[in-house]
């Protein structure tokens, strides 16, 4: 008897592997138990080699089943992915990640450049909003993502999606989100260059009960904010720099390496179902130490405690 799968397994339906199912058993027990000259243990173990393909195949299906089935939870992407390199490899990998945590997770993963979509209706069809590298500017935009979170909306947002600095191309000009949503404020510095970090970790929410009390990091692009958000009630901080990570950066100004401090890189805000990422700011050849185009060194989801951090407070956020 020869079967031939053209596809994967766990792609093949009920009614084509039912066929085979009904052979494999109708060979074991009509042509392998008769044969008595055989040892009791060698039909013993084809026996039990039959029973566990068929468990493996129930097993299989199961999981083309989930797969198949309908998402728990649709999340809808923002990216601008425009002039920081470093941000626009964030944005390529990110769209490239989260697609197959989807499969994996059994949830549906869409993205879009159009921030106009940033709108009631569109919003509706949307259990989860993530801003991968920039905000919304319109002011029909803002009003209908504010009252998208009022409403009980998931939000997650990365790195440069919480940066406001006046003057600049991106002003603090929208005190909801900088002052009551994120509590950050404005932007105040950073490190450089884009450095790996040890984290602490408060275990004591959802998304982070199963994770180390540290972890290391994927290098990024450290920021540090207007404001102390150990004093906002409504700020519950998840991760923090820890102190072993000190001197985090290299310079070559003085200012960009940081040697003390306590500086909060992920947080919720208690009153929404958000969580916030100072990471997504991947290193650059920007020296062109290795050739001419700029290319990636290293990338955010390559951590894996970092990773799992980003997987289980989307799965919290879809709930």
């Amino acid at each position: 008897m020869i079967i031939e799968f053209t596809q994967p397994f766990y792609c093949l339906k009920w009614t084509k592997i039912i066929p085979f199912l009904k052979h494999l058993f109708t060979f074991t027990y009509t042509y392998i138990k008769p044969l008595r000259i055989m040892s009791s243990s060698f039909l013993s173990n084809i026996r039990a080699i039959t029973f566990w393909l068929f468990c493996f195949f129930c097993s299989c299906f199961s999981f083309s089943s989930a797969q198949n089935g309908k998402p728990k939870f649709k999340v809808i992407a923002f990216y601008t992915a425009r002039d920081d390199k470093a941000h626009i490899s964030f944005v390529h990998e990110a769209n490239a990640w989260f697609p197959l945590m989807a499969t994996k997770y059994n949830f549906q993963y869409d993205s879009t450049k159009n921030w106009d979509n940033m709108n009631p209706e569109f919003l509706s069809h949307y259990q989860v909003v993530v801003f991968l590298d920039t905000r919304p500017e319109k002011p029909a935009q803002r009003e209908a993502f504010q009252k998208y979170m009022e409403n009980g909306g998931g939000w997650m947002g990365f790195h440069f999606s919480a940066f406001a600095l006046t003057p600049s191309e991106f002003n603090q000009d929208w005190n909801w989100y900088h002052e009551t949503f994120l509590g950050s404020g404005q932007y105040v510095s950073n490190i450089w260059r884009p450095s790996t970090a040890i984290l602490d970790v408060d275990r004591n929410f959802p998304a982070t009960k199963h994770m180390p009390k540290t972890f290391k990091t994927s290098p990024n692009e450290w920021y540090r904010w207007e404001h102390d958000l150990r004093k906002n009630p409504d700020i519950q901080i998840l991760c923090s720099i820890d102190s072993a990570s000190f001197p985090l950066g290299t310079g070559p100004k003085l200012n960009e390496i940081w040697h003390s401090g306590y500086y909060p890189v992920v947080w919720t805000n208690k009153k929404y179902k958000m969580i916030y990422f100072n990471m997504g700011h991947n290193d650059m050849d920007y020296e062109h130490k290795y050739d001419n185009t700029d290319k990636t060194l290293s990338y955010t989801f390559s951590s894996p405690m970092e990773a799992k951090l980003i997987v289980d407070a989307l799965l919290w956020l879809g709930k």
